[in-house]
């Protein structure tokens, strides 16, 4: 039985990722510094080891790394207002990992990075994940870099799980423009399928594994709202009365789902690369309609909703 490490295990990725590791036959040792999210994915996965750190911080955490066969490089900071945390999460806690799987002599590593390291987009999270992927790239050791685009899926605290339940909250969804805004949405059970068909093969490279499907932001807001069957109504506003209430809003909450940098981010108008990876890894893509509608109406997990 192989042993895995996975990082940032009790996020959008890592709780995905875990079930479709455990069906292959690994035994997963999973690491995250959030107690309320870690104690749930204990409470999911009870048979497998569960360690809470700060990874940004040296500790014992990285005697878990020792007679390891894979590492899944998969904490991040995402969203948020200080600087601070986007380096200590995003760079000082990957130098402290790579350390660690040299220490340890682990032979092969996937580190999940960002389409945003080919965005046009200025803001700490493109910078460090930017920073994140090159501290990989100097790395020696025999790895794969996976760069997704927007994903969604169970789990998804932020993004379109974060939208989803304010359908729910609001009897308005306000968009910002005409939300003629091209994303290329990734389902991210698609993308734990590619990290598990990664760590099986031990694919080395680096590959945009970009949502196939282009769609407007406004025309995926509505079929989410038809498949979970929201009440809200979608309110076009104009952008600057948009990004002035998220400002407002960011000085109420310290820690807001969705940031001003974001929305510029959002709007945008950049398509990623798109390449054959369901030929490249072997694996089924999903149609976004199935996708969308396995994430919002799952009765095992789409009532699941993890901490900020």
């Amino acid at each position: 039985m192989k042993t895995v490490v996975v990082t940032g295990a009790a996020g959008l990725v890592g709780q995905n990722l875990i079930p479709r590791l455990k069906g292959r036959g690994y035994r997963i040792v999973g690491i995250d510094k959030h107690p309320t999210n870690t104690a749930r994915l204990r409470e999911l996965h009870p048979d497998i080891e569960v360690i809470a750190a700060d990874l940004a911080q040296p500790g014992a955490w990285s005697d878990a790394f020792r007679g390891a066969d894979a590492v899944v490089l998969n904490q991040a900071q995402i969203g948020g207002l200080e600087r601070g945390p986007f380096v200590a999460n995003n760079v000082t806690a990957s130098e402290h990992i790579l350390a660690a799987i040299a220490q340890h002599g682990v032979p092969y590593f996937v580190h999940i990075s960002s389409s945003v390291v080919n965005s046009q987009a200025h803001d700490l999270y493109v910078e460090t994940k930017t920073a994140q992927e090159k501290l990989a790239d100097a790395c020696p050791i025999p790895h794969v870099v996976l760069r997704p685009t927007l994903m969604f899926g169970w789990f998804d605290r932020k993004h379109l799980g974060w939208l989803r339940r304010f359908m729910d909250k609001s009897p308005v969804f306000p968009i910002p423009g005409n939300g003629r805004f091209r994303r290329q949405p990734l389902y991210v059970g698609d993308f734990a399928s590619v990290i598990a068909a990664a760590l099986d093969q031990k694919i080395s490279g680096t590959y945009d594994i970009s949502g196939r499907t282009e769609v407007d932001y406004v025309d995926l807001i509505a079929a989410i709202k038809r498949i979970a069957k929201a009440r809200a109504q979608i309110v076009h506003i104009p952008y600057r009365l948009f990004w002035a209430l998220l400002w407002l809003y960011a000085r109420i909450d310290r820690d807001p789902p969705f940031t001003t940098n974001q929305l510029e981010a959002l709007v945008i108008p950049e398509v990623f690369p798109v390449i054959d990876w369901p030929a490249i890894f072997g694996v089924a893509e999903t149609p976004l309609e199935q996708a969308l509608a396995e994430t919002y109406l799952d009765p095992r997990y789409s009532h699941i909703v993890l901490d900020f």
